[in-house]
This record gives C-alpha cells, sequence and structure tokens, in this order.
C-alpha cells in the first residue's frame, strides 16, 4: 500500500508487479494510481487566508498545541458520533446477510490535494462521499505537506516523482468528512504513514521516542490532537521496507500503539508485518506472524483490528478466521480482507479480488472487509478515458459520470443493492466502466440507519451544488461542496419495486447540470440545498421506491410533510408515502397525497396526517408511484423535502454572540465567530449575506471566501433537529467605513513600513491604532502602535526576524479593526546542532533536525558539497533535501579522516548557518 504523487497532465496506466508466492513466499503490493486533486483557478482557487489542512512529522506532532496548529481553531470538528439503530434484517436489501459484517473505507476527502483540502469551497466537481450507509470506519488517503512547506515548491506540471517537498507521517482527517462521518455514526479515522519513498529520510524511530519514564511523548500528543480535533483513532502503515524495524523496537511499537488504544481511540494496523526478522514481509492473511500486533501473548489487546494485504484467497480468508477464533477475538472485529479499489478499477478485475473468496459455506462473510481507493471512481476518470492529459474529473459537465461510477462501486452495475452481483450484460461504457468482474459493495455489506426517534427532515441535498437553493428559490447562484451540510444519504440508491418498466432516479442539480445521455428528465434543480431527488420516465406500473432505513416512532402528534414538484402534465397518477412498519415489514402502507397527478407550477408542499398509526415504529419508508392502470410515456416528479415531525424537537433561540473575528479587507475574507448550543439542541448553523445564503456548518466559526458586498448585514440562523430554523441573528457591517488598502513591507532589519488609504467617510478625524500580533506561536508577540489623526503610515520596529505568521489589524478609533495577515521578515537561521551527529567506525549520522523552516542541508568536505540521492530518481543533489532524500543517505563515511567537514543549513527564506564538525 504506497502513496503516488502525479501532477496535471500524467495519469499513468496501472502496472503492477505481482510475484508468486511460490518464488518470494509475499506478493509484493501494488499501489493507487488515481490523479492528485490539482488546485482549481479563477473563481474557485483557494482564497489566500482559507484554512487548508498540512501534514505533520514526529517532530510537528510533538511541538503541537492547538495555539501553534495553523489553522488550527478554524479545522475541528465538532458533530459527535452517532448511535446507529439495531439491525434489522426484514428491511435489507440483502435479508441473508449479517449486519456483524464491519467496512474500514480508506479513501480521499474531497480528493488528493496537497494544498488545497479545505473544509468547503466554492466548486461542485470536489468528490463528495455519498455511501455512509455501509461505512464504519472512514480513514483518509493522500499525501498531505507538512506544515511550513511554500506553496512555491508545488509545481502540478511536473512529474509526481519532482515533487521535492516533504509531506507529513500524520494525515488528519478533514474536520468537514468527520463531522459528516459522525452524523451518520461513522467514525473517522487518521493515517500514518511510513515509507522508504514518499516520506524520504522520516522514520518511525523519530516517532517511537520515549522519555526518561518509559513513556511515548508522540502518543500522548496523538490523543491530544484527536481530542481537540474531534477525530476517533489512527490506522498504522508500517512500510519502511528497505530497513524494516530493529528487532528491538517491536515491543515499543506494540507498545504505542495499546498505549492509544487503552486512551479510547481505534486503531487498526496494515499488514505489513514485522516479524521476528524486523522485516516487511505482506502476509495476505491473518496469522502467528501478525496477530501479535493485534493481541500480543505479553501486552494483551494491542490495536483493534488488522488491515490484511490484498493477495488472499478463500483458504487464506478461511484459515484468518480461523486464527481469530483460536485467539479469542471475532474475525468481524478483528480482520478486514484487502481490497485496493484504485488498482484494477472497473472491468479488469483479476480473481485474487474477488470477495466470494470471503464467504463461508453459508455465503456469510467469514472476515470483514477494507478498501483503498474507493474515490477512483471520480479521480480516475480520466484515466479509464484512455486521455491522461486530462483533467475531467475537476469539470463540472463529467460529475454525472463520477455519479454512475460511483453508484456501480457501491450498489453494484445494476445501480441496484437487490440486485448488486455482477452482471456482464449491463452496459456502463458511457461512464468508462463495466459490470463484469465486479460485484458491488452491497452484495457484502448491510445497510446502516441513525435515523431514529420522531423526528426526521431530508432535502435529498448530496453536499454540493451547482447553486444553494432555499424555498426553490436560488439564494446564491455560485457552485459549491460543502460535506458538513450534506442530509444523511438515501440509504439504498436504487432500490426501485415495479411489475412494469422502472422508472429512472437521479439527483438533479438544476439547469446548467449535464447529465449525459443516460437522463431524459427536465432539470429544475432542489427545493433547498443544491439538488432534489427526480423520478422519471415510462409510468406503467406501481413503482415504490425505498429511500430510508429507519426507525422511527409515530405518536398522536406525527405527521409528514412532503414536498413536491411534478413537472410533467396532467394525468391520473398518484404519489403515496410508502410506510413499512417494525410489526409487518413485508407490507407496504401507502399515505396518499392528494392530487399528485397534477403539474404543478414550482415546488408544492403537502402535510399528511399520521397519528392513525400512532405506537408503530417506521422501519423504512419510500414513495410509490402509480399510474393507476394507465401509461404516461414522460412522467416526472422531483422531491425536494421529506420531513417526518411531532412537535417534539423546540425551535433553537436565535444564535448568541455572532460577531466579526477577522475582516480581511485587502482580499474581501472574512471570519465570523458565534456561540455554539450542544447538538442535541442544534444540527447546523446557516449563514447569510444580505439574504444571500453563504454556507452552514455546526461549528463556533466560519470562515467567508469573498464577501459580495462591502457593507450590508451578515445573519445567522440555527436549524434543530426537525429542520426548524431559529430567528435569524443579524450583524451590520460596513467595510467603507475601514481604512483600505492596507500595504506591509519588511525592511533587511525586520521593520515593517506599513501603510493604507484612510476611508472618504471618515478622513483622519480619529486616531488609528495598529496591532500586529503573531500567530500559530507558543509565545505571542504583540506590537501596538497609535497613529495620530491623518496619518496613512507607520513603521513597526522592534519585530522578530524569523518569519512567523501575523495578524495585524488597524482600527480607526472605537470601530471594529480590519485585518491583513502574512509572515515577518525572515533573515535569521539556527545552526545544525553538533549534537545531533553520532559517529561510529567513520560513520556519520545526521538526525533530521528540530527546526521548523530547515529545506537543505550541505556537505562540505574539504569545501567540496557531498552528493546524496533522493527517492524515485537516479539524479543526485550537491545537499539534503527535506523530505526527499532517501533515509539510508543520512548516513555517510568521509572520503578521509584528515579532511575538514562541515555542515551548512539552509531554510526555506534561503538563510544559511555553518557548523564546524572537524
Amino acid at each position: 500500500m504506497k502513496r503516488k504523487h502525479k501532477p496535471k497532465g500524467l495519469i499513468p496506466k496501472v502496472t503492477a508487479m505481482v510475484l508468486t508466492s511460490a518464488l518470494l513466499g509475499q506478493v509484493i503490493t501494488s499501489s493507487v494510481y488515481a490523479g492528485d486533486t490539482l488546485p482549481y483557478t479563477g473563481d474557485s482557487a483557494k482564497g489566500v487566508n482559507q484554512p487548508y489542512q498540512h501534514g505533520y512529522t514526529a517532530s510537528q506532532i510533538l511541538n503541537w498545541t492547538p495555539e501553534s496548529d495553523i489553522h488550527g481553531d478554524l479545522l475541528r470538528a465538532h458533530v459527535p458520533l452517532q448511535p446507529r439503530n439495531d439491525a434489522f434484517a426484514a428491511t435489507q436489501a440483502y435479508p441473508e446477510l449479517s449486519p456483524d459484517t464491519q467496512l474500514f473505507t480508506m479513501s480521499g476527502d474531497y480528493g488528493n490535494a496537497f494544498f488545497d483540502s479545505t473544509p468547503y469551497t466554492n466548486e461542485f466537481s470536489e468528490y463528495l462521499f455519498n455511501y455512509w450507509q455501509y461505512t464504519d470506519y472512514y480513514s483518509y488517503w493522500h499525501g498531505m505537506a507538512s506544515a511550513g512547506v511554500p506553496e512555491e515548491l508545488y509545481d502540478p506540471n511536473k512529474e509526481w516523482t519532482e515533487k521535492y517537498f516533504e509531506f507529513g507521517i500524520l494525515n488528519i482527517p478533514n474536520p468537514a468528512y468527520t463531522s459528516a462521518a459522525h452524523k451518520n455514526g461513522v467514525r473517522s479515522i487518521a493515517n500514518i504513514f511510513f515509507s522508504d519513498n514518499d516520506r524520504g529520510p522520516q522514520t518511525y524511530k523519530q516517532m517511537l521516542v520515549q522519555d526518561e519514564n518509559g513513556n511515548f511523548p508522540v502518543a500522548a500528543k496523538l490523543v491530544e490532537m484527536a481530542k481537540y480535533y474531534n477525530y476517533d483513532g489512527y490506522f498504522f502503515n508500517q512500510e519502511e521496507v528497505a530497513k524494516g524495524v530493529a528487532l528491538e523496537d517491536i515491543a515499543s511499537y506494540k507498545k504505542f500503539m495499546k498505549y492509544l488504544r487503552d486512551e479510547g481511540l481505534y486503531i487498526q494496523w496494515y499488514d505489513s508485518t514485522i516479524n521476528t526478522t524486523g522485516k516487511i514481509q505482506y502476509q495476505n492473511q491473518f496469522n502467528g506472524l501478525n496477530s501479535p500486533f493485534v493481541q500480543d501473548s505479553a501486552l494483551g489487546r494491542v490495536s483493534d483490528s488488522i488491515f490484511l494485504n490484498y493477495v488472499w484467497n478463500h483458504d487464506m480468508l478461511r484459515d484468518s478466521r480461523d486464527h481469530a477464533v483460536s485467539l479469542g477475538l471475532d474475525p468481524l472485529e478483528t480482520v478486514f480482507a484487502g481490497v485496493e479499489g484504485g488498482h484494477d478499477q472497473f472491468g479488469r478485475w483479476k480473481q485474487l479480488y474477488d470477495l466470494r473468496n470471503n464467504l463461508d459455506e453459508n455465503g456469510q462473510p467469514m472476515n470483514s472487509i477494507a478498501t483503498l481507493g474507493a474515490d477512483f471512481t471520480h479521480n480516475a476518470l480520466d484515466e479509464e478515458m484512455g486521455d491522461g492529459s486530462t483533467n475531467h474529473r475537476a469539470e463540472d459537465e463529467y460529475q454525472w459520470m463520477t455519479f454512475v461510477r460511483d453508484r456501480a462501486w457501491w450498489s453494484g452495475p445494476n445501480q441496484d443493492p437487490t440486485n448488486a452481483r455482477r452482471t456482464a450484460s449491463v452496459d456502463l461504457s458511457d461512464v468508462y466502466a463495466s459490470g463484469a468482474k465486479w460485484d458491488g459493495i452491497a452484495a457484502y455489506l448491510t445497510e446502516r440507519s441513525v435515523i431514529h426517534g420522531s423526528n426526521f427532515v431530508t432535502n435529498f441535498n448530496t453536499g454540493h451544488g451547482l447553486k444553494y437553493y432555499e424555498d426553490g428559490t436560488v439564494s446564491n447562484d455560485s457552485e459549491w461542496s460543502n460535506i458538513n451540510i450534506q442530509d444523511i444519504p438515501v440509504t439504498w440508491q436504487w432500490w426501485m419495486d415495479s411489475q412494469g418498466d422502472k422508472l429512472t432516479v437521479d439527483f438533479d442539480y438544476g439547469p446548467t447540470y449535464e447529465k449525459g445521455a443516460r437522463y431524459t428528465y427536465d432539470s429544475v434543480g432542489a427545493f433547498t440545498g443544491g439538488s432534489s431527488l427526480v423520478v422519471n420516465g415510462k409510468l406503467n406500473a406501481d413503482n415504490f421506491l425505498r429511500l430510508y432505513k429507519t426507525d422511527l416512532s409515530i405518536n398522536a402528534e406525527s405527521k409528514l410533510e412532503l414536498t413536491y414538484n411534478k413537472p410533467s402534465v396532467n394525468d391520473a397518477s398518484s404519489l403515496n408515502v410508502g410506510l413499512i412498519f417494525e410489526d409487518e415489514p413485508s407490507k407496504v402502507v401507502k399515505v396518499n397525497v392528494p392530487n399528485s397527478g397534477q403539474h404543478t407550477a414550482g415546488w408544492k408542499t403537502t402535510s399528511l396526517d399520521l397519528s392513525a398509526y400512532q405506537g408503530k415504529t417506521v422501519a423504512a419508508f419510500g414513495l410509490s408511484f402509480d399510474p393507476n392502470g394507465t401509461t404516461f410515456e414522460n412522467y416526472q416528479m422531483n422531491i425536494g423535502e421529506i420531513r417526518f415531525s411531532d412537535g417534539s424537537a423546540a425551535k433553537p433561540n436565535a444564535p448568541t454572540g455572532f460577531h466579526i473575528a477577522k475582516a480581511l479587507t485587502n482580499t474581501d475574507e472574512l471570519v465570523v465567530e458565534w456561540d455554539i448550543e450542544d447538538y442535541s439542541m442544534v444540527k447546523q448553523y446557516n449563514l447569510y449575506e444580505n439574504g444571500a445564503y453563504i454556507g452552514g456548518v455546526y461549528d463556533s466559526t466560519f470562515y467567508i471566501k469573498s464577501l459580495k458586498h462591502p457593507a450590508g448585514k451578515l445573519s445567522i440562523r440555527a436549524v434543530g433537529a426537525d429542520g426548524t430554523e431559529s430567528e435569524a441573528t443579524v450583524l451590520s457591517y460596513d467595510l467603507n467605513a475601514a481604512v483600505q488598502d492596507i500595504d506591509v513591507k519588511f525592511k533587511n532589519n525586520g521593520d515593517a513600513m506599513i501603510s493604507w488609504k484612510n476611508p472618504k467617510k471618515n478622513p483622519g478625524k480619529e486616531p488609528i491604532q495598529l496591532t500586529l500580533q503573531t500567530e500559530y506561536t507558543k509565545e505571542p508577540f504583540t506590537k501596538t502602535l497609535q497613529i495620530k489623526k491623518g496619518k496613512q503610515s507607520a513603521v513597526l520596529t522592534g519585530l522578530p526576524t524569523n518569519g512567523e505568521h501575523y495578524v495585524l489589524d488597524i482600527a480607526i478609533g472605537k470601530q471594529n479593526p480590519v485585518t491583513t495577515t502574512g509572515q515577518l521578515a525572515d533573515t535569521q537561521i539556527t545552526p545544525y546542532a553538533k549534537e545531533k551527529v553520532t559517529v561510529k567506525d567513520g560513520k556519520y549520522t545526521l538526525a533530521l533536525p528540530d527546526l521548523e523552516d530547515w529545506y537543505k542541508i550541505y556537505v562540505y568536505e574539504n569545501e567540496v558539497a557531498r552528493e546524496f540521492g533522493v527517492t524515485y530518481v537516479s539524479q543526485k543533489f550537491p545537499y539534503i533535501i527535506r523530505g526527499r532524500t532517501k533515509l539510508s543517505e543520512l548516513t555517510f563515511t568521509p572520503a578521509s579522516s584528515t579532511r575538514s567537514l562541515k555542515l551548512v543549513i539552509e531554510d526555506y527564506a534561503g538563510n544559511k548557518a555553518t557548523t564546524i564538525l572537524r
């Protein structure tokens, strides 16, 4: 299991190195070759101050604090993990399947972005995960540059082997994905990864350092980070192949993981077995060599589960199950058979990836399932189309293909979770897929649900859109992606029962949505959010579309509100809500929607009284489209909202504490904050600018990428459990009354020369206060200066010269300040510490510096620079490159013991410092 990083224009065909077990006793793991998510351009480009994620080295983990982490306060998830309903076989697509089989999904969050991994943005074409109902654990898989790496080092047009910057060994979850996962009862898992190639000179030894008491400081920090960012555990992928793990470190590695698990975190170990030799050896099954990394005879339980490498067969998976049972472990909790989604994609699946090999004699999975790279349905589209020079996966007009491909992966080639098995006759050529060699995930995993209680609402919002609608009207005409506000996905895509022709089902994103030739409906868009549910086609028999698996209780006050739009002509059809009750799950009870055969001029809402069914529990529900004995050729019905409610969900109070935290006047960006209520009372906050929707989140802060108006009113509403919104809290703002065009330049000595323009409405009548404060540092530096009336420039002296991030606030009189951000002058670097060099038998070993911004190390013998090899390419460089020089190269033998030897360290700003070794 390895990470590959490719630039724009290079999406190579998959090649796999497979050596027979008869020759080597193992198979070399293959690689995911899905394309990188390239930086968006134009209006979709990342904002100047937009919060984005970064990776972490072991040193950065050790030094982590909430205050010092870049954008840390804006990258937290707050939705608590929601409980799931008890399994109910009668409403499963495959009733015979055991609900105990679990799925560990490892995939991208929105994609595979190096410097553009944001919680939300104004781009429709991001990868949005919509199958939480089959997933128990979601872990994140993509390269992420470590903190401090300048974005200028990334050139998307270069070969992926020529990315000469450092990736972190830790990739924490995108907070928006964590919120969506938790909303659906899914645990969100961070990723720890060690590899000779992808992580350069970083090694597990830097992570396993113990203090004088035998504790692991990095492990303690990992616990802190998980609690602060609200994720649930760690996936360990230990693949340092060249040296493996020293025998004396194996016990420490187990203790390290055990500490994390004992602290309540979920821990999964990848099958890169470190056996008694200390070398990497993929077992492809659960056996005595790798089981000690789950349960150790001396330490007890070390981790929760193992992700098996991919080259297994039926006998190996049977033996894996039996080995788990022999240890007193439940294989469905402990053993996950690995499937590499990005390896062969559709149409080229090899027998060794066939999940039928995981079935016992009764057709039940013997072990649970883990997948890597299921986002290939989106990210590998260009490769499947046969033209790696394109970037269609990032273009709006190709997204319909990725949606169909995604559905084929999860629901099977028939796009039907009740018929999820491979079907060679299904034509998926229009989306560059095949149904001949792949069963959908739904063939092996039962659907789960978190929908319970007596209130539920959905707008069929998938978490992105080409516009944002409210009550059927466009509230914001910009495209967007924000999985924070994704509705709980439809349980089955698509389970349609009919004795005649089946209607087509899709998500309707509006008139500008390109939907391909397979869809013929008239696009009307959403009622609220980015999408509505649409069914259309020839209606010649009753079509019952099952939508949600639930555990909803009905009482005397229960009602169902249905908002629909029927663009097709008047006819004699009827729309019914189909309720499946727990006490009689084989029966569909229809509740008629009056006059639903009539064409509607837009959206219409009908309230249905459910009190006749009080005391019953809805185990599933859907919609029935009945022609009542007639045939209608071009039937279409859009569903914009379904709401179950009984009045028990209190209308939330208007949010309090709403204020502007940062008004970034030079870029029209804004950060707002408010007081957050408990999730039991509020599920989401919606924000507006002059009445137009900006975005939503369950959080106490929100980043606004671009204000459309320099003055006006911001407002915020809280959304309750039944979808009811609170009254708005309104905040007036006027950036025209603040200083404009702030410019900051630094002298060689670090002094800041600051200029601005006073507003026309207030040309210097009040004094101005400048406050500069460093950010993301353990010891903030603050400098305040009062400026006389009428001035439009100032010089701040005595500033640090270490390149730290700063915020500069400029306030006129008692007005709220406006802000600009940047980095201070960087004119200094600490020399490489001599004590980090160890000498043994004439060999010199360099430990990685602790400095945050070091970039290169030159080693001079008699003033001649040594050359060092880097990962992936044969080229050598006259310096050590952070993150790319091979780990083995950090140990070298000078040509002569009499030669002079010195080190020169250089930071990202080009500052250099010399350390004389001899």
